[in-house]
């Protein structure tokens, strides 16, 4: 199957995507925008340092996400509570 990494120039997000010829064009699943661009692939080597490297940095994009996550869900309670 055709999957490549893509970035989304709008949220920032970076994604796997599907993409065959008969499918839409490829839309941001954080975003639904389709200013995206498809990354550069590296080669499918395993070693333990570039899994650790993968899981480190996963993580790191993990906790990024849910901070932001948390702070847009207090700034609406806080704009919908009257505080």
């Amino acid at each position: 199957m055709p999957l490549y990494d893509f970035h989304c120039t709008k949220c920032d997000n970076e994604f796997r995507g599907l993409v065959r010829p008969q499918d839409p064009p490829v839309t941001c699943p954080s975003c639904q925008s389709t200013a995206v661009e498809k990354l550069l692939s590296g080669f499918a080597l395993h070693t333990e340092e570039r899994h650790r490297a993968a899981v480190a940095d996963s993580r790191k994009r993990q906790i990024t996400k849910n901070k932001d996550k948390l702070v847009a869900e207090e700034e609406y309670r806080k704009e919908h509570e009257g505080h």
